[in-house]
């Protein structure tokens, strides 16, 4: 099964009880565009302990909102299929810009019109293939037009992170923004500080991976999203927005971001990226590429000890990509990334990076402690073995030897 067969026989067994259910939000954009949801949300005047008592696998989610989790089977990936239903709600105030503070249950109308935006406000009877739009999202959706729903002022205030979105949804779907739903956004970009770096990462990510990043940028700068979020950027901003804008469509988050984070140093990126609570792989991937932005420069004559350890990184194709982009926004040459590329791709993993001659078990083995000098002989020993130099594990002893007598 389907999500979007799981998401209908949702839908189809609420009717069946005699509640309106629809598809709301996202999904019914995406639908309507000929896009395939990620996810699928649906929208009832089913309260949640009605919800419960139709579904044999409910997850509370979010009952004081009115928000029920259904869990059915194991979707064709083999992952379990899992839809959200809500009870048609609207809003109280939102004193902590994020969540409303009270919710009273509501016709499907009064729900479309607490929405963030007119594309994300309509609602789908797949049962029936009937639109309901309260909000004239679909003609919003036709024109390439982004525009909060309501009085935009209103719709940021109750949750700042909806700037930040604002400018993802622009992105995405190559929007125009309305006039004043940008005009309100860039009056309440300030106040996205209020927003935990949690939402606010998860926002760059979906944003940063999207083959339209550059107008994601620029429309970050035009918002004036720059100054509260990544402060740091502000003056090198446009010129790393001309490296951004030469990265590849497909590019993963890691590379996007240190590319933005190219001219701050890897000092200033790690204060960034541990502010912004990234993940412990996205944190040293990030610093990785952003210290290692002028490393391949020389890397037809550097010697091997140098170039190898580079080229064997799980990151060498990315920093590739993050070299590329440099010399193509300065109209430079890339010879020295074609010359990489070429050992990476011709060279076999055994030649590239061969077992080492010498390991640490080996001097332990015959006796030495670890420390200072334990350390100093292998990395000799290994630079030596990559500069072609040493061969055997013999002659490798017999340097490590030699290190230690002119240590003594």
């Amino acid at each position: 099964m389907t999500a979007r067969e799981f998401a209908i026989d949702v839908v189809r067994k609420l009717q069946g009880a005699g509640f309106v259910a629809l598809w709301a939000g996202g999904c019914v954009r995406d639908e309507l565009l000929g896009l395939v949801p990620a996810d699928y949300d649906v929208a009832s005047d089913a309260r949640p302990e009605q919800v419960k008592m139709l579904f044999r696998r409910c997850v509370e989610i979010g009952v004081a909102f009115g928000v029920i989790e259904v869990i059915g089977p194991r979707g064709d990936d083999g992952e379990w299929l899992k839809v959200q239903v809500a009870t048609f709600r609207t809003d109280g105030t939102y004193s902590d810009g994020r969540r409303p503070d009270s919710v009273a249950f509501c016709s499907p109308e009064e729900d479309a019109k607490r929405r963030d935006f007119t594309i994300n406000g309509m609602f789908f009877d797949p049962v029936m293939q009937t639109v309901f739009d309260y909000v004239d999202g679909q003609n919003d959706l036709k024109n390439k037009i982004l525009r909060a729903i309501g009085h935009p002022m209103d719709r940021f205030a109750e949750d700042k992170l909806r700037v930040l979105r604002a400018v993802r949804m622009a992105t995405r779907f190559d929007l125009h923004l309305d006039l004043e739903t940008r005009a309100a956004g860039r009056a309440m970009a300030p106040q996205i500080r209020a927003v935990s770096p949690e939402r606010i990462a998860d926002e760059l990510r979906k944003l940063l991976v999207h083959p339209r990043r550059a107008r994601g940028g620029e429309l970050l700068r035009d918002f004036g999203l720059i100054e509260p979020i990544l402060p740091e950027l502000l003056a090198t901003y446009e010129a790393d927005q001309r490296v951004f804008s030469s990265l590849p469509d497909v590019c993963s988050f890691p590379l996007a971001f240190a590319t933005m984070l190219r001219s701050v140093g890897v000092r200033t990126a790690r204060t960034i990226a541990n502010r912004l609570r990234f993940s412990n792989d996205e944190l040293a991937r990030i610093i990785w590429l952003v210290g290692h932005r002028d490393a391949l420069l020389e890397a037809a004559t550097m010697p091997n000890h140098q170039r190898q350890p580079l080229l064997i990184h799980d990151g060498i194709v990315e920093l590739l990509v993050l070299h590329r982009a440099e010399a193509m926004a300065t109209n430079a040459a890339i010879a020295h990334v074609e010359f990489c590329a070429r050992i990476v791709r011709d060279t076999p993993p055994e030649i590239l990076n061969p077992l080492p001659l010498l390991t640490g078990d080996d001097l332990i083995a015959i006796g030495w402690s670890p420390g200072k000098l334990f350390k100093i002989v292998l990395e000799t020993v290994r630079n030596r073995q990559l500069d072609g130099e040493l061969m055997t594990s013999e002659e490798a002893m017999r340097v490590a030897n030699a290190i230690k007598l002119a240590g003594r």
